[in-house]
């Protein structure tokens, strides 16, 4: 990466242009008729899938007789429910066992697995055909938009932090692992040559050798792209950073990788053939130590073009920790909506907006004030309407069929024909006791305004719901580390108010103590990254890493309070 020409980052500018222009013209000829792009759709997908075996239990032969648009959409919700997880999981169960032609045609290429609503996790199904001709194309696209947010995208180096491509196999054999992983282990050459990291990195399990090895490699170049799906992890990043800073430079300065880091032999083995002694760049990083008290990748990076991370839901808070962190000239697209069921779509603007992928998924919505309602009227994309606020399903290749995303999306414009979105919040991070329906946004802007009330300022909050008790828990990791006890628990006084406000249910069952007094509690410091290293040491990945600020959930709900100032 070190001596890449500039004919090199033109190549890819010019390839990435190439097919980014067939793929944006794709997308937005979607949008042209979009009910009868989604009614095409459907019929090719349940053509695909008609003659597995849950395409002969839900008709899909007698829904693709239908003679209109119309009639064809009623047919596919009369014979095929909404699905969540549970309600797929034993199709699924049969093709992780070597069982073909359940859910779709053959078997799947891998599975990508994330945490569920039970204590199994989920196995998301991906197929050869929705790998390639969704994922592929997809990712072209995406690269290209970044050229287009900064044409010095690809001009250095490029830092990501992805998934482990293969985690482990299914009892059929079958890999699992992240979709993410697999992608970068797919780009074409020429692209992955400006990585900084190989893919191997992500296979070390120990936390911080991880994100050691990542920045080292990293900070070692001239990066202009970075990019991870969770702003969480850009400031674990930066976390790293003050604390390795000066071993990273002796490292460059040697050409070595810090032996004392818990990295497997193969993995360190390849690392190492890579590296030579670089004294040039330490004696520059030397120089930037000693010119800035607080060291910041725009110091190290000045030449960052693009940024990419999630902006929307919850994830604010972590950006807010990120600001004048990178130069003023750096693009800082959305990352954009993103599952592991499902990518629906791509930034195309400048803003915070996914557009949906009408070509490549089949939707459906529900309105939001439809939420607990047991049989809500279901709407197609060309149904929606800008400023209001829906809770999406999806029918994709992969064999799910009238999906629950469990995601509460607000529609924000049209782009070519097509609804954009913007992502609100998990609509199970809605937590009731005795029927409040507290948000989790709610608890988020309830402690704003505490702090705008009382001057304190919070580097991290979390709140539980203690169903025992009938009250909430609420946990707070202050900038100010001599606040105390008492000094928290008013400072709970504010956001129980506030939320008196915000929301009148959560009134009327305080005021009549069916939900009794909150609880406070002190967080020590860096709270939220050891929760996460804990949970990583456990299984789980960084790019899917997600965490709802208000939650009903006992196991976690004991991990915080292990993390509680004595």
């Amino acid at each position: 990466m070190k001596g890449k020409s500039l004919s090199g980052w033109r190549k890819i500018n010019f390839a990435m242009n190439f097919v980014g222009f067939f793929q944006r013209r794709a997308l937005y000829k979607a949008g042209k008729n979009i009910k009868k792009t989604q009614a095409n759709l459907l019929r090719d997908i349940l053509t695909y899938a008609k003659d597995t075996v849950y395409g002969r239990e839900h008709k899909f032969a007698e829904i693709l007789a239908a003679k209109t648009d119309d009639e064809l959409f009623s047919l596919y919700k009369q014979n095929v429910k909404d699905n969540d997880y549970e309600d797929l999981r034993p199709y699924i169960n049969r093709h992780t066992h070597g069982e073909s032609d359940i859910l779709f045609p053959g078997k799947p290429k891998m599975y990508a697995t994330t945490s569920g609503t039970t204590s199994e996790p989920k196995w998301i199904p991906i197929t050869h055909k929705y790998f390639s001709d969704v994922y592929g194309k997809m990712n072209k696209l995406w690269l290209d938009n970044f050229i287009k947010a900064n044409n010095d995208a690809f001009k250095g180096g490029v830092v990501t932090i992805v998934g482990k491509a293969i985690e482990g196999h299914a009892p059929d054999g079958t890999v699992y692992g992240s979709v993410s992983g697999v992608s970068f282990t797919n780009c074409p050459a020429f692209v992955q040559k400006v990585y900084s990291a190989p893919p191997c990195v992500f296979e070390i399990a120990d936390y911080k050798a991880r994100y050691y090895t990542i920045m080292r490699l990293g900070i070692e170049f001239n990066t202009t792209l970075l990019l991870t799906a969770n702003p969480s992890t850009f400031v674990e990043m930066q976390n790293n950073v003050n604390e390795y800073f000066d071993d990273y430079v002796n490292d460059i300065e040697q050409g070595t990788l810090k032996k004392e880091l818990n990295i497997p032999a193969h993995v360190r083995a390849t690392l190492e053939a890579r590296l030579k002694p670089n004294p040039e760049r330490a004696a520059e990083l030397r120089k930037i130590k000693a010119e800035h008290n607080v060291i910041l990748p725009k110091h190290y990076w000045p030449d960052l073009a693009v940024v990419t991370t999630w902006h929307c839901g919850n994830t604010k808070r972590y950006l807010d920790k990120l600001t004048d962190s990178f130069p003023e000239t750096a693009a800082q697209p959305e990352f954009g909506y993103f599952a592991s069921e499902c990518r629906a779509g791509l930034v195309m603007n400048k803003k915070d907006d996914t557009t949906l992928f009408a070509h490549m998924h089949f939707f459906e919505f529900t309105n939001a004030d439809d939420i607990e309602n047991k049989d809500p009227e279901f709407l197609t994309l060309d149904q929606l309407e800008k400023g209001k606020r829906y809770c999406m399903y999806v029918t994709t290749w992969s064999g799910l069929y009238r999906y629950n995303m469990n995601d509460l999306v607000e529609v924000t414009g049209f782009d070519h024909g097509i609804p954009t979105i913007q992502f609100i919040q998990k609509v199970n991070g809605i937590v009731t006791l005795t029927g409040e329906k507290l948000h989790e946004r709610q608890f988020i802007m309830a402690v704003h305004d505490a702090e705008q009330a009382t001057g304190l300022k919070i580097k991290f909050h979390i709140g539980f719901a203690d169903a025992e008790r009938s009250g909430y828990d609420f946990f707070y990791e202050f900038e100010d580390r001599n606040v105390t006890q008492q000094q928290a628990e008013a400072f709970t006084t504010e956001v129980d108010n506030r939320l008196k406000v915000i929301n009148c249910e959560y009134e009327a069952k305080r005021n009549s103590f069916r939900v009794k007094d909150p609880k406070t509690f002190r967080l020590i410091e860096n709270s939220f990254e050891t929760f996460k290293a804990q949970c990583i040491a456990e299984g789980a990945r960084d790019g899917q890493f997600k965490l709802l600020l208000l939650l009903n959930d006992p196991k976690r709900h004991e991990k915080f309070k292990k993390l509680v100032v004595d």
